[in-house]
């Protein structure tokens, strides 16, 4: 019984393993860097790499639920807030940050989107982020002109500042202050001109965005 255990730990770790070191390399150099570099860095044969992904679609796809299963994990702690005003703050720092430090997901969602416009786990966070909003603007912190899409953008907004890279992670809360003293609710707000966009339409055009060019 050990012995058929010690195999499936260290099958375990490797994989583990090497989905750790496909976030950095991507971050780095995108999701179509080689494979064999992520082996390398994983310091594991190339077979093993195709024996744990059957090739690079499979790889992104498991990043992608990973990244799906991490919005789950930040959810209690949003939600949970004392008050709706900290549930704004807290999903704007908790997921722009998150995006921020993982570069590599906008074209994660793009890829995918190309290998199945049907896997569309992102629109069951629409409902929970409209309570959200809702919530917010009903003790009448928020403004009323706010929605749940308005929030998802500026989320991707902060998050876009990963882009610069590491050297300015410590720096991209300043700008997560500007927007939240935007989206604060005092007399004389600016209205905000137009509907928003619907938030299924928004989650299909965030998963379209900027050129994907799939290769092995």
């Amino acid at each position: 019984m050990n012995s058929s255990a010690s195999p499936r730990r260290d099958a375990r770790r490797n994989h583990e393993r090497l989905l750790a070191e496909a976030r950095v390399l991507f971050a780095e150099r995108g999701i179509d860097a080689p494979l064999d570099d992520l082996a390398a860095r994983a310091g594991v044969g190339a077979g093993t790499v195709y024996r744990h992904f059957a090739n690079r679609d499979a790889l992104i796809r498991e990043l992608y639920d990973a990244s799906v299963a991490d919005l789950h994990e930040l959810a209690p702690q949003i939600l949970g807030a004392e008050t709706g005003w900290r549930s704004i703050e807290l999903y704007l720092e908790l997921l722009a940050g998150w995006l921020a430090e993982s570069p590599y997901v906008p074209a994660v969602m793009r890829r995918v989107a190309e290998l199945d416009p049907t896997h569309r786990p992102g629109v069951e966070f629409a409902e929970v982020i409209d309570g959200m909003v809702a919530r917010a603007q009903a003790e009448g912190s928020l403004r009323a002109d706010v929605t749940a899409v308005d929030l998802s953008v500026l989320v991707d907004m902060l998050g876009s500042l990963g882009q610069y890279g590491g050297a300015y992670l410590p720096f991209w809360r300043r700008q997560l202050t500007v927007v939240l003293d935007g989206l604060r609710a005092r007399p004389g707000n600016s209205p905000i001109s137009g509907d928003g966009q619907a938030f299924g339409d928004f989650h299909d055009m965030s998963h379209a965005k900027g050129p994907s060019h799939p290769q092995g």
